[in-house]
């Protein structure tokens, strides 16, 4: 026992074990593990025993030579009524930075911190005062904290959460401003905690605003994939941007808007150095859908890289990634496939690796489907050593 505490049925426990089992028990009503009276769920009722922490501290101060260490005097938890204190100055002009300082420290302490500010309404204060900053055009002090302080307390699952943000299009507006904003210290940081926020908040935007974003938008989102080419931006905040162009892309004409940011060329200059798995998979997840359309597909074999990116990338890093890579494959060699663009497809090697497609260990639609074009283009590559008869014939469609 390390911090010991009275509940109200006057048991003492270990405070991490007791908040444990409050926390966790799944009875509507916790009862007191000795009693079996009801407890109230409130860690705020559990009273600090003082008198037995000073008896076990002073055992292990006498056995210390026993190699016994001390148990440090304990952090209790916080007390709302001094978190609302501090949310309410978030507000204040004169007071805002050193509270949101104090509350930037408490979040990073521990997750009962993060769940305390939650409930209080953390996310509603700190989205105030992203979206003052960006009206009054400053980028005071504060504002890496306010950003950083959104993520780590955001919960999707909280309703209040998502029906403050889902159709904020200040916040949207706000956190572009901070992304193109220049900054003399802590650039990459602020704005990768922008991203990150941007992210979260475009995972449960509604329908509606999601349909209504403008090409500068994913302008910008393409910009962080550029930034990240050029080791400008971190790798956090690039796998936020492609997550953002993944959740943007089914809604309204968000396709064509970013197709005609440059997009895709910014992905395929992307994946060629890149050597993360799971951008791997978000690149060609965003390639996937775009690809869907004419124009996408146009832009994407203008790429001289484009077919023999995807191509070595398929069977070499994950499931997710063949899937998008068949899927790209399968829609060039549907829609797009010119003479030129079939030979290139023979010279990169993507025939080659449906073969293998065929005989590995992937899913069965995955095969089917590579079954699917090497069959349509038989004609095309018959002369071609990596098909074999037996290959066209064994998966009968």
């Amino acid at each position: 026992m390390k911090d010991p505490v009275t509940t109200v049925t006057g048991i003492t426990y270990d405070r991490e074990s007791i908040e444990m089992w409050l926390l966790t028990e799944e009875e509507e009503a916790a009862t007191c593990p000795v009693t079996k009276q009801k407890l109230p769920r409130d860690i705020e009722l559990l009273t600090p025993n003082h008198m037995l922490r000073r008896l076990i501290q002073a055992w292990c101060i006498a056995n210390a030579s026993n190699g016994i260490d001390r148990i440090p005097t304990p952090k209790y938890p916080l007390n709302k009524s001094n978190i609302l204190r501090l949310i309410r100055q978030v507000n204040n002009h004169q007071l805002c930075v050193d509270a949101l300082r104090k509350i930037d420290d408490l979040v990073i302490e521990n997750e009962k911190n993060r769940k305390c500010l939650e409930e209080v309404g953390a996310i509603k204060a700190m989205v105030s005062f992203i979206v003052k900053s960006y009206k009054e055009r400053k980028l005071i002090t504060g504002l890496e904290e306010a950003l950083r302080i959104f993520h780590l307390v955001w919960s999707p699952t909280t309703e209040n959460n998502m029906q403050f943000v889902k159709e904020n299009h200040d916040l949207i507006e706000a956190i572009l401003w901070i992304l193109r904003s220049e900054m003399t210290k802590n650039q990459i940081v602020i704005k990768t905690h922008a991203m990150v926020v941007l992210k979260n908040v475009i995972e449960v935007s509604s329908s509606n605003l999601l349909s209504g974003l403008h090409s500068d938008f994913f302008q910008e989102m393409v910009n962080i994939l550029r930034k990240e080419s050029k080791h400008h931006i971190s790798q956090q905040a690039t796998k936020a941007a492609l997550q953002v162009l993944i959740d943007a892309c089914p809604w309204g004409r968000n396709k064509q808007k970013i197709i005609e940011s440059g997009a895709i060329f910014e992905l395929i200059e992307l994946e060629l150095c890149n050597t993360e798995k799971r951008v791997s998979e978000l690149v060609l997840c965003v390639l996937a859908h775009l690809c869907t359309c004419a124009d996408g597909r146009a832009e994407f074999l203008k790429h001289a890289a484009g077919i023999g990116v995807v191509t070595k990338r398929t069977l070499r890093v994950s499931s997710a990634t063949d899937e998008c890579a068949i899927q790209i494959l399968g829609s060039i060699a549907k829609r797009s496939a010119t003479k030129e663009v079939l030979m290139e497809m023979l010279r990169v090697g993507a025939v080659s690796k449906l073969c293998m497609v065929i005989q590995a260990s992937c899913e069965d639609y995955l095969k089917k489907k590579a079954m699917e074009i090497l069959r349509t283009h038989s004609y095309a590559w018959s002369n071609s050593p990596c098909i074999q008869v037996y290959l066209l014939t064994r998966y009968p469609g």
